[in-house]
């Protein structure tokens, strides 16, 4: 084709076919015809873009996308946002959010790879060696090396640092094998060893140059840098130079998906009187934690509650080499089956709680929470019914229960020893009335935290303990039960013994197959039970109260509060949508 053809071409007019037939018709038609045809002409075109809109729609899905804030209110100032030193729950919050281990937990409570690429476990399952994955990288950068884990690790094992995670590594050898490999070995199998591989790994080229004098103040304690799906974007400290407000951003560099909700912004509180309010005004979108008992002074609107068992047991936990009276079974037996679990479950937890006859939590098997069948009023008159036929009947005067014992009396008289907490106090206020009708007097004895810890509990000093357990995923009973862990820093509070439990609770730390850990923990089980030497009263629920825009929670497998954040990088607020050929 020649330029000019070509030229004439494009300048050419182009019409629709028929154009002018079809210009000529409608001129013909009168007003009525014409508004009948413009009406139907309109009504196809619109129901041709309808048609497409709904195929259109029909193709998309909603999806999360980047964006959105939310806001969380939070119970004391965080002061060591450090895997090492953390204490608090402010502490172990963000440390959950900005640090990352080698391995990670699922919301279903399966172990998975983070930062490691490989784990490899010896047959006799003394040596664990892992390879770091080579596009680990913390928030600056700078890449995860075996170096990094193994200063940690020391950090943890250095008495002068007094880590709370100590006691978990005791015993354990970790080396560097290469840049991005290190071994760990055990004097002897412990299955539960594989959650010490969570623990957040410290950047070392940060901390190299920090003393062991210096660990605990170092400034890198509120402006960490670590590796987990949120790094630091903003800090607000109060007059006193405290923190309390962060605001967290996405890490790009994360193995895993990055996070959906751009802003995640903490704000502390100095009490849960002060959160609650702060709540109320709308300060805060959510709040974790939060005492059942409390939920009624809350403006819920749309907001959503949601609650998850924890691996924890409430219980009344005897001490029978201080009280006479608490050396009789059938006494212990008695005020077992007297105890009012089910109403401590609903008056003072609200529902959220599941009672318990034994020391596991109610996550963790079906038949831990097989409860008996009878009615709380015929279990209070079998309770009297077994003391009546061991010899107990009532004083004239004063109705206490009593028995002869040789030449003397001993009276059904005994103190309880607990925290003064207000879900403590309800639930001893119960077990008080209950025990008192059955025939007993009984004293409650309300201590501070610090005071009943060091005045009560470690020198074991008490006839009865209200207290609770933190058993944990790894459901390890050990410290509780064996009795090698009677005296502090032990944590066998009942100062129980029994051979037959110790060699249970020591088969059960080396087993890894989960049917025989099942079949040993029923055995331990139930050879509790015929010794009695606590009230196993209930475990509690995990309360989490979140905004409606937030979606994407899920609480399955909680260990500790901080745990609700395990599944962090499925949370949104903000969605698109797109057509399914498109997704993953």
């Amino acid at each position: 084709m020649r330029y000019k053809e070509l030229q004439a071409l494009l300048r050419r007019r182009f019409q629709i076919p028929r154009e002018r037939s079809v210009r000529r018709t409608i001129q013909s038609f009168t007003l009525a015809e014409k508004a009948v045809f413009y009406f139907f002409t309109a009504f196809f075109i619109l129901s041709g873009f309808s048609l497409i809109w709904q195929v259109s729609n029909a193709y998309l899905v909603q999806v999360p996308t980047e964006g959105g804030a939310l806001t969380e209110g939070v119970v004391g100032n965080p002061r060591f946002i450090n895997p090492v030193l953390a204490l608090s729950e402010a502490d172990k919050n963000l440390t959950a959010l900005i640090y990352s281990g080698l391995l990670r937990v699922t919301p279903q409570g399966e172990i998975i790879n983070n930062l490691a690429e490989k784990v490899s476990i010896s047959e006799n399952r003394l040596v664990y060696t892992v390879t770091i994955a080579s596009g680990a990288r913390f928030h600056d950068g700078i890449p995860v090396t075996a170096d990094d884990v193994v200063f940690t690790v020391s950090k943890i094992t250095d008495p002068l640092i007094k880590s709370p995670r100590r006691g978990n590594w005791d015993g354990v050898i970790v080396e560097k094998v290469d840049e991005r490999t290190v071994r760990f070995t055990l004097k002897k199998a412990y299955t539960p060893f594989i959650y010490n591989l969570t623990t957040g790994i410290l950047p070392h080229h940060i901390w190299k140059n920090v003393t062991d004098d210096e660990f605990s103040f170092s400034q890198f304690n509120t402006l960490p840098v670590g590796s987990g799906p949120y790094k630091i974007g903003r800090v607000e400290r109060n007059d006193g130079g405290i923190p309390d407000y962060y605001r967290l951003s996405p890490f790009k560099g994360t193995l895993a998906k990055t996070v959906f909700v751009r802003n995640l912004s903490f704000r502390f509180y100095p009490s849960e009187t002060a959160l609650i309010e702060a709540y109320k005004k709308g300060g805060v979108e959510s709040i974790a934690g939060i005492s059942p008992e409390r939920l009624s002074e809350l403006n819920l609107g749309n907001a959503e509650i949601i609650s998850a068992p924890l691996p924890r047991i409430f219980a009344v936990f005897f001490n029978q080499s201080q009280s006479r009276v608490l050396l009789n079974k059938e006494v212990r037996e008695a005020l077992d089956m007297a105890a009012p679990k089910e109403k401590i479950v609903e008056e003072v937890l609200g529902g959220y709680g599941t009672a318990i006859d034994g020391p596991l939590p109610a996550t963790l098997f079906s038949w831990v929470t097989e409860h008996r069948e009878l009615s709380s009023e015929e279990r209070m008159v079998r309770a009297r019914k077994l003391l009546t036929e061991n010899g107990w009947k009532p004083n004239d005067e004063t109705g206490v229960l009593e028995k002869k014992s040789g030449n003397a009396k001993i009276s059904l008289s005994f103190s309880i020893s607990t925290g003064d907490a207000p879900e403590l106090r309800l639930v001893s206020e119960l077990l008080k009335a209950s025990w008192q009708e059955l025939g007993a007097e009984v004293e409650v004895l309300y201590f501070e935290s610090g005071e009943l810890n060091q005045s009560v509990i470690r020198p074991r000093h008490f006839d009865a303990l209200l207290f609770g357990e933190v058993v944990g995923r790894e459901a390890d009973l050990y410290p509780f039960w064996h009795s090698s862990q009677r005296s502090d820093p032990g944590l066998n509070i009942a100062l129980y013994a029994n051979s037959r439990t110790d060699r249970l609770l020591e088969e059960i730390r080396t087993l890894s197959n989960k049917e025989e850990v099942e079949e040993s923990y029923n055995t331990f089980y139930e050879e509790l039970k015929k010794d009695m030497p606590a009230v196993f009263l209930y475990s509690p629920s995990f309360l989490y109260i979140v905004p409606e825009k937030l979606k994407g929670v899920e609480l399955i497998s909680l260990s500790v509060s901080q745990d609700r954040f395990l599944n962090i990088r499925d949370w949104f607020v903000e969605t698109d949508k797109v057509w399914k050929i498109f997704l993953d």
